[in-house]
């Protein structure tokens, strides 16, 4: 199939580009404006320039090429610990408004989001003068509204209400000195940008080289999680320091259960189009669906993602060195293994840690009968995985019995190959390949998918205090899992919940649906629990291996702590921001 989306080359305004080894050696081929709008390729590859940096934010290599937020949550431990490391700036608390900064590598946060945005505005400028037709100039116009969107979302989970430029495209030699919007303000300015764009948009694409672009249903989709995320905790009631100047520019100042119901619709609106639904399996294997919807590039689940030619990209991130894997990555914990129920639905913990009787939890045979999205997003002591050899075999994790948690021989998986954790990540990757193998699988990165959208209803829907609403989503979730449904088929769930129960239910089913996909940085920020969750060491297993070749599991304490103050619910302006816009104002406790 064709893609033309990230496979052309950017063509911006003013930009020089020099073809080597050719009659053109030393000579400097300018692109102006004029250049770039008068002609139709070069005005689409604008275009598509814009859509190249929308899975920034998801990128397992967003910093130094093997970084991102994940690495800054209870779900996964960074294998790298030196304070420059962009991850570890983040996880251990010492970001400020300098060392963040927009020079910076880190400064992607603002920089990304802002240099895109401009770009769109320059793009909408000039399309009324560029040869393409008049209905491609509106579709063109609607990808355009979306992609603002889209950038200005992630500003605001980022800082809550920021500047908004408008249209306005501001040049070189402009002195800018923008106020903040504020956060209602802000919120308006990306749902409307939705709107205008779902109705200049097609529900689908003709024809395979337009698959991928933005549709309807997904500005609907980003409606339904800029709302949410408005809706949340974070913003919905005033800021950190009550009273602030700030307050309106980061919250709305008075709580109200309106903004959950709001979200609730965004979501509704995307689930009742019928476009998409959950890539269910359960016959070739239980869950087999939730894995497989992850190596198809199309599929009826992803309703926005990031297109790539056939890769191994998080084969190389995530595999086991053994497996040809990074030594700079992401490893699960035992919190997040913890938070996987059993395959009949149960926890298999209590609140206080104690074993959920009633689950079949064994302490000695831990990662036996459970939920089949457990299998498919870690791999565990023992797990079987494809090797360079062709074939499947097992993963080794357990100590080498001087108590260091790595397994036991270069073979396996050794001290300097190793986890820290008892663990390595699955989610996303192809069991069938391994990232010392030749074979490429045709995957997208998914930005935005159906899944997401049942989780943001029903956690919507509950705090807006209809919480038997909530239970038909998780239940779908759960019976495309292949979590069995019980003699009442309820998948687990416990009947009649109160709204505090079903929140618990809700935050631990997004937080294993969606594990490692650019979403529990957000969340345990927006729902304000990061006090809680990265004020601690996160918890690892140690597997020693028996005379008699069991095993034994004992949980641990990792030997890194994370650190979180309450000014890092929000991040900082960069200095460097604030020098050169006064008008702007700080983020509260910063």
């Amino acid at each position: 199939m064709k893609k033309i989306i990230f496979l052309l080359a950017l063509l911006t305004g003013l930009q020089a580009c020099k073809k080597q080894n050719s009659f053109l050696d030393g000579q400097a081929i300018t692109l102006d404006e004029n250049m770039v709008f008068s002609d139709s390729i070069r005005t689409m590859a604008f275009l598509t320039g814009i859509y190249s940096d929308i899975a920034f934010s998801f990128n397992k290599g967003r910093w130094d090429s093997h970084g991102n937020t994940e690495q800054a949550t209870d779900d996964a431990e960074y294998t790298l610990s030196g304070v420059a490391q962009i991850a570890v700036i983040l996880y251990n608390g010492s970001i400020s408004p300098t060392t963040y900064d927009s020079r910076s590598i880190v400064g992607d946060f603002w920089n990304t989001p802002y240099t895109n945005i401009r770009r769109v505005n320059l793009l909408l400028s000039k399309l009324p003068s560029t040869p393409l037709s008049a209905s491609l100039q509106e579709r063109v116009k609607g990808e355009a509204l979306f992609l603002r969107a889209w950038y200005y979302t992630q500003l605001l989970i980022a800082y809550g209400g920021v500047p908004v430029v408008g249209d306005k495209v501001f040049g070189k030699d402009d002195l800018i000195n923008l106020p903040r919007e504020t956060f209602a303000n802000t919120v308006k300015s990306i749902v409307d940008d939705l709107d205008k764009a779902a109705a200049l948009l097609p529900v689908t694409y003709p024809n395979d080289i337009d698959y991928g672009r933005v549709t309807k249903g997904a500005c609907q989709a980003l409606k339904s999680r800029a709302l949410l995320y408005a809706a949340s905790p974070l913003f919905n009631g005033g800021c950190i320091i009550p009273g602030h100047p700030a307050e309106a520019l980061v919250s709305y100042p008075t709580a109200s259960a309106s903004y959950w119901q709001a979200a609730a619709d965004a979501a509704n609106a995307v689930i009742s189009s019928g476009t998409y639904s959950l890539m269910v399996d359960n016959t070739t294997k239980p869950g087999y669906g939730f894995y497989n919807v992850f190596l198809q590039r199309v599929n009826p689940e992803y309703i926005f993602g990031y297109y790539r030619a056939p890769n191994r990209d998080f084969e190389g991130y995530y595999n086991p060195r053994t497996r040809g894997g990074s030594s700079n990555r992401s490893l699960p914990t035992q919190d997040l293994v913890d938070c996987f129920p059993m395959k009949n639905g149960l926890q298999p913990l209590n609140a206080d840690g104690s074993i959920n009787a009633a689950s079949g939890y064994s302490a000695t045979n831990p990662y036996s009968n459970r939920d089949p999205r457990f299998n498919y997003s870690i791999i565990y002591n023992g797990s079987s995985y494809f090797n360079a050899t062709g074939g499947l075999s097992p993963v080794y994790t357990f100590v080498n019995g001087t108590g260091t948690i790595p397994a036991p021989t270069a073979t396996q998986d050794a001290f300097d190959v190793g986890t820290t954790t008892g663990y390595f990540s699955r989610k996303m990757c192809d069991s069938m390949i391994s990232a010392n193998s030749s074979a490429n699988t045709n995957r997208a990165w998914p930005l935005i998918r159906y899944a997401e959208i049942l989780l943001n209803y029903a956690e919507a829907i509950n705090e807006a205090g209809q919480t038997a609403l909530a239970y038909p989503k998780l239940i779908e979730l759960r019976q495309r899992a292949g979590i069995d449904p019980g003699a009442n088929n309820m998948y687990g769930l416990k009947e009649n919940m109160t709204k505090e129960e079903m929140r618990a239910v809700v935050r631990n089913e997004r937080r294993i649906e969606l594990a490692f996909e650019d979403h529990r940085w957000h969340d345990i920020r927006r729902w304000k629990i990061a006090m809680v969750t990265n004020n601690q060491y996160n918890k690892v297993m140690k597997i020693t291996k028996n005379s008699n070749s069991t095993y034994t599991y004992e949980r641990r304490e990792s030997i890194r702590r994370h650190n979180f103050r309450p000014e890092m619910y929000l991040m900082p302006i960069p200095s460097t921001e604030i020098n050169k816009m006064p008008a702007l104002v700080q983020n509260p406790g910063w």
